[in-house]
């Protein structure tokens, strides 16, 4: 299988998972904002398999996704030395990627990552609240668009970024192989299962995330002694898109320290 993907820019390769269910998008319409200003970085962003506009074939397991996300990883990289960031999902398979490679790795960001807790009805997560609004915006939504499930910030500019990055993936994503495949979603090597990671770390969540929570990314800073561990107010499971400053703040730092260690 070749996962479909874009890719800008060229030197040190950036290798970015979305979450379960969009596309590519999700990371690409946040991240290149920030690459604009920033040479010397090859963005990869694929789309994982039963999402975007890459089959699922018969894969039936993370294992499989996982699988796909290696030959992605032998066929775009090689043996070359890259930067890793994963959001939601995505951060569950970058830190499964880490403990598989973490010599090959330069710096791990995770957006918003599953915890430890895979499953949804064991995570730690608050309610859904709503901290932001402007009037008019909701009003504006078409049947079935669902940015206020999550939303926590109900501006404008949120939902621009919703509709552009987030809701396309949503439309294409074939669920009925994601149901298939969420039956066995734990990969058979976990992560954190090999050595602490030491190199520049960074997770990023968000207070008001009711997907994904905050709690449960604590307790995975033992093994990232590198982490810089931010949880941001007013901020839900698209933290990218309702604290978009910030969020390119800290992605920029962590970008400093890898390229210094």
């Amino acid at each position: 299988m070749t996962l479909h993907h874009v890719s800008f820019g060229d030197g040190v390769p950036v290798l970015s998972l979305h979450g379960w269910t969009p596309d590519h998008r999700l990371m690409s319409g946040c991240l290149e904002p920030i690459f604009a200003d920033l040479p010397g970085y090859r963005r990869l962003y694929p789309d994982l398999p039963g999402m975007g506009r890459s089959p699922a074939g018969a894969i039936d397991s993370s294992d499989g996704i996982m699988a796909e996300v290696r030959a992605f990883v032998d066929d775009h990289i090689g043996t070359e030395p890259f930067l890793l960031i994963g959001e939601s999902y995505g951060g569950y398979l970058a830190r499964g990627l880490v403990a598989e490679r973490p010599e090959q790795i330069l710096g791990l960001g995770l957006i918003c990552p599953i915890g430890t807790a895979l499953m949804h009805a064991d995570r730690t997560v608050p309610e859904h609240v709503v901290l932001r609004s402007e009037p008019g915006v909701v009003e504006s939504l078409a049947e079935g668009e669902d940015f206020t499930d999550l939303a926590v910030v109900q501006t404008a500019a949120a939902l621009a970024a919703y509709r552009a990055d987030v809701a396309p993936g949503l439309a294409a994503a074939d669920v009925e192989a994601l149901e298939r495949i969420q039956k066995n979603w734990a990969l058979s090597i976990a992560p954190e299962s090999g050595p602490v990671y030491r190199r520049p770390t960074l997770i990023v969540c968000g207070r008001q995330d009711s997907v994904t929570g905050y709690e449960d990314q604590y307790a995975l800073l033992p093994h990232y002694p590198r982490a810089t561990y931010a949880v941001l107010d007013v901020a839900g499971h698209n933290l990218q898109l309702e604290q978009p400053a910030l969020f390119g703040a800290l992605i920029r730092e962590w970008l400093l320290r890898a390229s210094e260690s």
